[in-house]
């Protein structure tokens, strides 16, 4: 057993700072530690013991939890790929570039439960292209669109609420009911806007990957068609 010398007269102070030297003290002398009141809320008190057992038991608690949450997380990611697999394999099949967009349109509000969805392209209108509230063609690309000029430039999403100029440019006459927005770049060739009724749905800290997969998805079906 190692030394110890604890003199009379002892403050609190020096108490604690002999035991931060010496952890082993409790170890050693089995029958202080199970005597120790240690303070909880609500001012009860247990052994010293009990009190370690009792933060262990938050402690795992508090890592169970967070493995459910991690669970919920990936089980939500893996529902998101298959999404974007069915979508990616359904535009493949389509026959045409007007059959294409009306895919992407129908895949995001069915499949991925959005409120409201655009498509913009940087061309001019072709027979097989409907005339339709979720398509806008922009021929001149960023010269048709001023107010998305800055987007169009840096070619990241942009998630979160947009300014009135951008809604109304988009959205028309349901501009109103948007309060959060994504903005997917279409490689270059145009642009996939989403809008949701609720103001949480998009936020700028969002993860991307999934809405990056879902633009490069609809950007080669358009590729296909020149």
């Amino acid at each position: 057993m190692a030394e110890m010398t604890i003199r009379d007269g002892l403050n609190a102070m020096e108490v604690a700072s002999y035991l931060r030297r010496h952890p082993e003290f409790l170890s050693e002398f089995p029958d202080i530690a199970l005597t120790l009141l240690v303070p909880r809320e609500q001012g009860a008190s247990t052994s010293l013991a009990s009190y370690q057992l009792e933060v262990l038991r938050d402690k795992n608690r508090e890592l169970s939890v967070r493995l459910r949450e991690l669970i919920e997380i990936a089980h939500e990611n893996e529902q998101l790929m298959v999404r974007v697999h069915m979508l990616t394999v359904a535009l493949m099949r389509e026959k045409n570039l007007g059959e294409s967009i009306r895919r992407v349109i129908a895949g995001l509000t069915e499949d991925f439960h959005t409120d409201l969805v655009r498509v913009v392209l940087y061309r001019e209108r072709t027979p097989d292209l409907p005339t339709a509230d979720w398509l806008i063609l922009a021929p001149n690309g960023a010269k048709d669109l001023p107010a998305f000029a800055e987007f169009i430039k840096r070619n990241e999403p942009l998630c979160g609420r947009l300014q009135q100029e951008k809604l109304d440019a988009l959205f028309d006459t349901h501009a109103a009911e948007v309060r959060s927005t994504v903005l997917l770049p279409i490689d270059g060739i145009g642009m996939l806007a989403i809008g949701s009724a609720d103001a949480n749905r998009f936020h700028p800290g969002m993860g991307t990957v999934f809405l990056k997969l879902i633009g490069e998805a609809v950007a080669a079906a358009v590729a296909r068609f020149g």
